[in-house]
């Protein structure tokens, strides 16, 4: 079952770089930008409960649709773009084992525990 939940992650990631091509950028954004909803981690600076926030919002696909539909719909690539890389950046993460955050600590995920206390995926 967990084989294929990862697979099925991937071809939401492949989907990500499909949506990603109807947009107006050049390819190397992609690569470049697909990190960056990492920097939402920035947030446990301020705490477990606050970083799972930051993190969370930043890793809802949900959000990340709706962006893109916004995008799509009203003309607005740049909010299209931000869709895309929320929502590819956290199909792939899901395929590597990293879900989101519980307020309790980083390692706890809706995908069980990660890093050295947990089984690392």
């Amino acid at each position: 079952m967990e084989l294929l939940l990862r697979l099925e992650e991937v071809g939401l990631f492949l989907s990500s770089i499909y949506l990603f091509s109807i947009l107006p950028f050049p390819w190397w954004v992609f690569p470049v930008l697909l990190l960056a909803p990492d920097l939402s981690m920035v947030g446990y600076l301020a705490g477990p409960r606050f970083g799972a926030v930051s993190y969370n919002v930043v890793h809802h696909r949900a959000l990340a649709l709706l962006l893109i539909g916004v995008g799509l719909r009203f003309g607005l690539p740049i909010v299209g773009l931000a869709g895309v890389i929320m929502f590819g950046h956290s199909s792939l993460d899901r395929a590597l084992g990293y879900g989101l955050k519980f307020p309790d600590s980083f390692q706890h995920t809706h995908l069980g525990e990660i890093g050295p206390t947990g089984a690392a995926s």
